[in-house]
């Protein structure tokens, strides 16, 4: 497969890399953060004009700037006195960097991002705040303190030029056919993309592990994460890969010959943002993250395929953003992670998805 096929030393690299984020963030959580809750007003006005005072956000999540624009451009538009520094951050990098500002007392994030492994060790880095005040209800809430904005859910996708019609794969088992073997598939090392056979209890962890154990058989085509399984689809290097729906529709926008293939279930893949306890600017951290939740931002995130879907299959109204529009015509059915125990599960789940597929490093 080239140079995108890693040995594996540079899995064991990129691992320990999020690994060591991720346990140093666990260690220092029974430090006993100096980070304070923030004193908020208690009604949105009050939080407009502490905000505008504040004048600005500092907001951090692992997506290019240029996904999050629209809603941004959006944001500056109706508050002009508020500039929002947007960075890209890589998960596991931004629950390291907070838990050590937080320790110190020192924090320079707003805004921050939560998703998969990192929602458990987020929700205790996040401050404490009646969302209810600022029009964001219980519905779109997890632990009363991680609004969900988005969701991205992971799929298989296929190059159609490489794949016959009468080919594409339909379940997890046609993944196992002998005529995908010998690097014809990519997939993320990570093993996150077994996360609905966790949520699925007809699937469940014996089945799971089982399937990864075939699936490894096959030779496939491992990446570190799910954006580098998306490529050799795009170029036509395998011809079937785990990716996120977004990947997907950003590819097919731009001519690019893959599609998703009618593999479930699959998950819903949220996405979470929150305030750190001790940010800079509580106020307009927590009017960006009002705002974001509401319909005028949602919908200008889903131009970039980035916004919320219902928690688990509804195709009630499938065309209401283009990721829900691609993933019913797919005809897929996915599941929420809808409680900090759920994300605690997949939290010890992955590392044994790893060790049946022999990317683990232990």
């Amino acid at each position: 497969m080239g140079q995108e096929r890693r040995s594996g030393t540079g899995r064991k690299r990129f691992a320990l890399t999020a690994a060591t984020a991720l346990v140093g963030a666990a260690a220092m959580a029974g430090c006993g953060g100096r980070a304070e809750s923030a004193d908020l007003p208690k009604s949105m006005d009050a939080l407009v004009k502490q905000a505008k005072q504040e004048g600005e956000v500092e907001w951090s999540a692992p997506k290019p700037q240029q996904q999050m624009q629209p809603a941004i451009d959006l944001f500056e538009k109706k508050y002009p006195s508020i500039r929002i520094k947007y960075t890209n951050t890589k998960a596991p990098d931004q629950v390291s960097q907070l838990r050590m500002e937080q320790a110190a007392g020192k924090v320079s994030v707003d805004v921050a991002n939560a998703g998969g492994i990192t929602v458990t060790p987020s929700a205790d880095m996040a401050d404490d705040i009646d969302w209810s005040k600022y029009g964001i209800g219980s519905k779109n809430l997890l632990n009363k303190k991680l609004v969900y904005i988005w969701a991205v859910p992971k799929v298989w996708a296929y190059n159609t030029e490489k794949v016959k019609p009468a080919d594409v794969p339909r379940t997890w088992s046609d993944l196992l056919d002998p005529k995908w073997s010998g690097g014809k598939i990519s997939a993320e090392s990570r093993a996150s993309f077994l996360t609905p056979w966790a949520l699925d209890s007809s699937m469940g962890e014996a089945k799971a592990l089982s399937w990864a154990k075939k699936f490894a058989a096959q030779k496939p085509h491992f990446t570190p994460n799910t954006t580098q399984s998306e490529a050799p689809i795009e170029s036509g290097e395998v011809s079937v890969g785990t990716s996120l729906i977004n990947l997907v529709l950003q590819a097919k926008k731009t001519g690019a010959p893959v599609e998703v293939a009618p593999i479930s279930p699959t998950n819903a893949n949220e996405s979470y943002l929150y305030v750190p306890k001790g940010a800079p600017h509580p106020a307009a951290a927590a009017l960006l993250t009002s705002f974001l939740s509401s319909d005028k931002a949602q919908q200008a995130l889903a131009t970039t395929y980035n916004s919320r879907i219902p928690a688990s299959t509804d195709c009630s109204d499938p065309s209401d953003t283009p990721v829900l529009e691609a993933i019913c015509k797919a005809k897929l059915k996915w599941y929420p992670t809808s409680t900090l125990a759920e994300y605690d599960n997949l939290t010890a789940f992955f590392p044994k998805g790893e060790d049946a597929m022999g990317t683990s490093v232990g």
